[in-house]
């Protein structure tokens, strides 16, 4: 079983910046997880991909954030990052941490608001 804990959503205006964070517990998490993301949810809308790190380290980004959106990861592998700056009102979402294992289960986040006012 892995534990997500999600911090760091809020109100910024248009142009500003916030960054996610995720924690990750849970037995042997560190050698557990094959893949950290960041998805997110707008209202209407279904969950999509924002960005995910892999255990190599390569990074994959939705076109829609690419260049202001930055995703890392800590060397021990319990927490992921999601820099966000250049924020635009349709970046408005719910944004939920995922992890991937090794046993290929996926664990979800809570979800975190994100409101970007214009």
């Amino acid at each position: 079983q892995v534990q997500l804990v999600e911090s760091g959503g809020g109100l910024v205006q248009a142009g500003g910046s916030l960054r996610l964070s995720c924690a990750a517990s849970g037995r042997s998490v560190s050698i557990t997880i094959r893949a950290m993301g960041w998805y997110r949810q707008a209202p209407g809308k279904q969950r999509e991909l924002v960005a995910t790190i892999g255990r190599g380290g390569s990074t994959v980004y939705a076109d829609s954030v690419e260049g202001r959106f930055t995703i890392s990861r800590d060397n021990a592998w319990n927490t992921v990052y999601l820099q966000m700056n250049s924020l635009k009102p349709e970046d408005t979402a719910v944004y939920y941490c995922n992890v991937q294992t090794f046993a290929s289960r996926d664990y979800w986040g809570q979800g975190t608001q994100v409101t970007v006012s214009s």
